[in-house]
């Protein structure tokens, strides 16, 4: 049976250390707040325009349509 849906990215304490800040106290409900936040603004802004760039460059094609 194929997947129908396949995990695209994470996000951990530790990237948000590596761009300065101190997760230390980062709770894991927050963590998802952040995760749910990012997921919202990468689908609102890069999702789509990267798929089918990403989608072209392997070469996967596109359906004719009947025009």
């Amino acid at each position: 049976m194929e997947k129908e849906y396949f995990k695209i990215t994470s996000v951990a304490r530790q990237d948000l250390e590596e761009i300065g800040f101190d997760a230390s106290n980062v709770n894991d409900d927050t963590m998802e707040e952040l995760a749910s936040k990012m997921a919202d603004a990468y689908i609102e802004n890069d999702f789509w325009i990267e798929l089918e760039v990403i989608a072209d460059y392997l070469k996967i094609p596109k359906k004719l349509t009947n025009k």
